[in-house]
């Protein structure tokens, strides 16, 4: 009976038509239709709310340093602080949306209604920065001479509401639209999955979109007009992303919750626990759920799946965090309680989530190298020539940061028609290589937009010392370009290009059903740890070389006189250590995607048979890599 159920596994025969099927619903909660719902076309409304909406938040995001530095008046580090919190709460806040989605809400309500939360904190900050009693008094931080108050009162609150207002709604909106547009294919149909990876390359191209018209378009506009009409220009393209994913309600597949999420993932720990002092069977098919003959049937009878819902699909058991198997093994003694017994499926989602956790945290770092890019580097920006050539227009500092996104609006369609076909043809596999390859060819960029920043920064500071500038004095610039810095922006760029659309496939690609958002808030998650790292890194920075009347590398308004160069050098080598770490953990990934075990080894506490199973947990398939 070991070896057929063996068998079984290793053929492409037990490969589910459709795990999503009794799931999947349309606007009225009926049955979707294959080729009337779902697929390419109602994805494409999705991205058109991807697009608007990060253009809506990037434009505020990566300006918010210059509004905050020269209209609230708050001094440079405290400024980037407030900027890297901002946004590393943006991304924490990812994990809610994932979990309010997977657990009550579904991802189109979700998106709803904190797609209208967030367009409520643009009209706030939009109404600060045009109401004079709402914002401290004009005044010229650069200048030694004047005193600068900063906000307090009603202007503190009015300046954080708008910001935390904008932070809830777009941190839960973000996860959900990336695993609705998901939602729209079939991960078990071969050329829906084709199509699910072509529709994460260019829901990333209309990323890139989004944030090329906020650097460019919107960024000037903020410049020229002001604050204030830059905010309420954020609020109108919010309201065109609501429109355009109301627009497609008729078309798309939506899944149904699942019931809470973390209640599904504490009772696994808490049976676990209650039977700490049992050993597990042998033969995993003792265990609660596998007791078909056939155990590795996905059309099992429902009758004996106690616990599990019969619209969730069926996870093989694996060998990995064998403690928690315990929470899965029959006791005649029990009452059947899901806090006591456990199906195998669910303690497998939870392996799940606790194995892509070494792969999230090994892209914190390079977001950490994000959050520099879009303050420090802007402020770098910020005390050089910005005019375009010989002219008299003048390139904002923030749109800068645009640069990267127009090499990349080129590179993404050209990687998907031209780059995936032809790894495809060499590697067999449909996304060409696989998305760990992918996270990992992103993280070692990442490294040398870092050596490419300490070294540009050397040379602006050389510069600064020649003309005899380095106390910066009010309007002078100095005689180097505004465009020296973008090289830096370019190879990030690309490294983001590599890692964050491998990394949002990677987790929506492991996630069980009923935890696709939640998955998918990880990538988001990452970026969050990455900006509260930078704030926590700059701390430590300032401390660590502060001494007497020198407070730090990074401690002065005038960057001529701080030390940012030395501090991009430590992050260069702070992530190439974190790209050696990365290499152990993929490594340590990719030689548990298979399982092997002779069903005669039995081991004293839980080596139980071993099964070759893929590590994705979507699908059942050889796991010939």
């Amino acid at each position: 009976m070991e070896s057929h159920a063996l068998d079984m596994v290793a053929t492409d025969d037990l490969v589910p038509t459709d795990d999503r099927k009794f799931t999947s619903v349309d606007w009225k909660g009926r049955d979707t239709v294959h080729g009337r719902h779902g697929g390419m076309r109602a994805a494409v409304f999705v991205m058109g709310l991807q697009a608007f909406e990060i253009m809506a938040i990037a434009a505020v995001g990566n300006n918010l340093i210059t509004y905050v530095f020269n209209d609230m008046h708050y001094s440079l580090p405290k400024s980037a602080n407030i900027v890297t919190n901002f946004v590393g709460t943006i991304f924490l806040l990812s994990i809610l949306g994932g979990l309010i989605c997977d657990s009550y809400l579904g991802s189109f309500l979700t998106i709803i209604v904190f797609g209208l939360i967030e367009l409520s904190g643009y009209i706030v900050m939009a109404v600060q920065a045009h109401v004079p009693r709402l914002k401290p008094e004009s005044c010229n931080i650069m200048n030694p001479e004047e005193i600068c108050k900063q906000p307090k009162g009603v202007q503190a609150f009015f300046l954080f509401l708008g910001l935390y207002l904008v932070a809830l709604g777009s941190g839960c909106l973000k996860p959900n639209m990336i695993a609705h547009g998901g939602d729209q294919f079939d991960a078990n149909d071969a050329k829906e999955r084709r199509k699910m990876s072509t529709y994460f390359n260019f829901a990333y191209l209309s990323f890139c979109i989004g944030e090329l018209i906020a650097l460019t378009f919107l960024v000037w506009i903020q410049s020229r007009c002001g604050m204030d009409v830059g905010f309420g220009v954020s609020a109108s393209v919010m309201v065109l992303g609501l429109v355009s994913i109301t627009i497609g309600t008729p078309f798309y597949r939506n899944r149904v919750p699942q019931g809470s999420v973390l209640t599904r993932i504490a009772q696994v720990f808490v049976a676990a626990a209650h039977k700490r002092k049992l050993r597990c069977p042998s033969d995993p098919r003792m265990l609660h759920e596998l007791r078909d003959p056939y155990p590795y049937n996905y059309h099992l009878e429902k009758a004996v799946l106690k616990n599990t819902q019969p619209d969730r699909q069926l996870l093989l058991h694996t060998d990995q965090f064998r403690f928690l198997d315990k929470a899965a093994i029959v006791d005649q003694n029990e009452d059947g309680s899901p806090w006591k017994l456990c199906t195998v499926t669910q303690v497998e989602q939870v392996k799940v989530v606790i194995r892509v956790i070494p792969i999230f945290a090994c892209t914190i770092v390079m977001n950490c190298i994000l959050a520099q890019l879009q303050t420090f580097s802007v402020q770098q920006g910020s005390t050089m020539d910005s005019r375009l050539g010989r002219s008299n227009f003048h390139v904002p500092p923030a749109s800068l940061q645009a640069i990267p996104y127009i090499m990349l609006v080129i590179l993404v369609p050209l990687y998907d028609a031209v780059l995936v076909p032809f790894l495809r043809g060499m590697t067999g596999k449909e996304t060409g290589i696989s998305q760990l390859q992918r996270i990992g060819i992103g993280l070692f960029i990442s490294t040398f937009s870092m050596v490419t920043a300490a070294l540009v920064e050397a040379k602006r500071k050389q510069v600064a010392r020649d003309s005899g500038l380095m106390d910066g004095p009010d309007k002078v610039s100095l005689p180097l370009t505004i465009f020296w810095i973008a090289p830096q922006f370019l190879v990030f760029g690309l490294s983001e290009m590599f890692t964050a659309v491998g990394l949002i496939e990677f987790f929506y690609s492991q996630s069980p059903a009923g935890m696709q958002s939640m998955l998918t808030a990880l990538t988001y998650c990452s970026y969050s740890f990455g900006f509260y790292l930078s704030g926590v890194l700059v701390s430590i920075v300032n401390k660590v070389t502060g001494s007497g009347s020198n407070g730090g590398w990074l401690s002065d308004n005038n960057l001529n006189k701080d030390h940012l160069d030395l501090f991009y050098w430590l992050l260069a080598a702070l992530s190439f250590i974190n790209f050696l770490n990365y290499i152990f953990w993929s490594r340590w990934y990719k030689s548990k995607s298979a399982f092997h075990h002779p069903a005669s080894q039995i081991s004293a506490d839980c080596h139980s048979s071993r099964v070759n199973a893929s590590t994705s947990p979507d699908v059942f398939r050889n796991t010939g890599n």
